[in-house]
């Protein structure tokens, strides 16, 4: 059952996906009505999942479920998998690459490979006060403290 993500509790747990590039207002309005249909029937165990999305950037979905009311699944985890994969495939984007790193230049969100931003911390073209997205992070809570921080304060440290 659909929750506005703000309501949930910040024990929540989330997922974070990404996108290589930024999706149009049009792609944006597709993937709203998709993934509100999905959330909407998201079980697991034929238990309803009191769960919600959001889409930031135009860049990130990031989906979230209220543990405390019924916990995800392998398979609820696997049938929101297949929505994304879904959403890849309607719009020609990468989604579940975890080895890019999306990282903001001013106001603008650049993405780059794993190598490709260790290259550029090498060549000091990033350093440690340049904000990450830290799409490790697991509940709300941490979401909302921990998802846009310079990357000294992330996993992305190591490269400086």
């Amino acid at each position: 059952m659909f929750i506005p993500f703000e309501d949930l509790p910040k024990s929540s747990k989330i997922w974070i996906y990404q996108s290589e590039r930024k999706l149009s207002d049009e792609e944006v309005q597709i993937a709203d009505e998709i993934l509100k249909n999905f959330i909407e029937t998201w079980a697991a165990h034929s238990t309803p999942l009191e769960a919600s999305y959001v889409i930031k950037y135009n860049r990130f979905i990031i989906l979230a479920v209220n543990q405390e009311h019924h916990p995800a699944s392998g398979c609820s985890i696997d049938a929101s998998v297949r929505v994304i994969q879904d959403l890849e495939q309607k719009f020609k984007v990468d989604l579940l690459d975890k080895m890019n790193v999306t990282y903001k230049t001013g106001e603008f969100i650049a993405h780059k490979t794993l190598i490709d931003f260790k290259k550029m911390a090498k060549e000091k073209a990033v350093n440690g006060n340049t904000i990450v997205f830290n799409n490790l992070v697991n509940t709300i809570e941490e979401f909302e403290e921990f998802w846009e921080v310079p990357a000294a304060e992330s996993w992305h440290s190591r490269f400086f």
